[in-house]
């Protein structure tokens, strides 16, 4: 699902990036190198981030200090807008995977573009409404799918093959570690899957990461 059809075009041609450098005070870029945290659990929310390049890491962690892996983002995502809903506290962590640079932007300067920019708005809650899709995918994909599918399909997300834009192919190396977190299974399957792969000529490594083929598609609809 996505925006109606008549608010397409003109969310399509609209650039939150050039619009989110016109609002003013209340909005900062900042670099993050490749695995310093953007910000951790319980931190005070006030802000929204806009990712204008790298990818971030999403994560939170229990009582029982167990860590689980919400979701990767990349160029062009929001992340934070908890804060904009009247979330107080940070409820996870973030923290860049790759050399990132991202728009810090306060609440009440987000809350102000958004009612400024109509088109702006409209295309936030279009992706607010993807990225809950996405969530409720990724719980059927947990409650339903076998390890080796929602290794599959997680590996094309992060490819974004399905996207407008073309896909990435290669993604920033990411461990194994985390892929397990993310797909709810063990390190030694996530290796048993991946060699399978690049048996089958799906994947490969190379030196910039991991290169995805679409033809990892196949393993979804055996």
């Amino acid at each position: 699902m996505g925006p109606p059809a008549k608010l397409r075009p003109k969310i399509r041609d609209f650039d939150p990036k050039k619009f989110l450098a016109t609002i003013g005070e209340g909005r900062k870029v900042l670099s993050f190198p490749k695995k310093q945290t953007v910000f951790s659990q319980g931190d005070a929310a006030d802000a929204v981030f806009y990712i204008q390049q790298g990818k971030v890491k999403l994560m939170v962690v229990s009582n029982d200090r167990k860590e689980a892996t919400l979701g990767i983002l990349s160029t062009g995502d929001f992340f934070g807008e908890g804060s904009l809903a009247g979330q107080a506290l940070r409820m996870g962590s973030a923290t860049a995977m790759t050399d990132c640079e991202l728009l810090r932007i306060d609440k009440k300067a987000m809350m102000l573009a958004l009612h400024r920019e109509h088109t702006f708005s409209d295309l936030f809650v279009a992706y607010l409404r993807a990225r809950n899709i996405r969530y409720e995918e990724d719980l059927v994909d947990q409650l339903f799918n076998s390890s080796e599918k929602r290794l599959a399909r997680l590996l094309l997300l992060l490819a974004h093959f399905g996207k407008e834009s073309e896909p990435e192919t290669v993604i920033p190396k990411i461990s194994q570690e985390t892929l397990a977190e993310m797909i709810g299974t063990t390190r030694s399957r996530v290796s048993f899957f991946m060699n399978r792969f690049r048996k089958l000529g799906f994947l490969d490594y190379g030196e910039s990461g991991l290169q995805v083929s679409s033809l990892l598609n196949v393993v979804l609809h055996d």
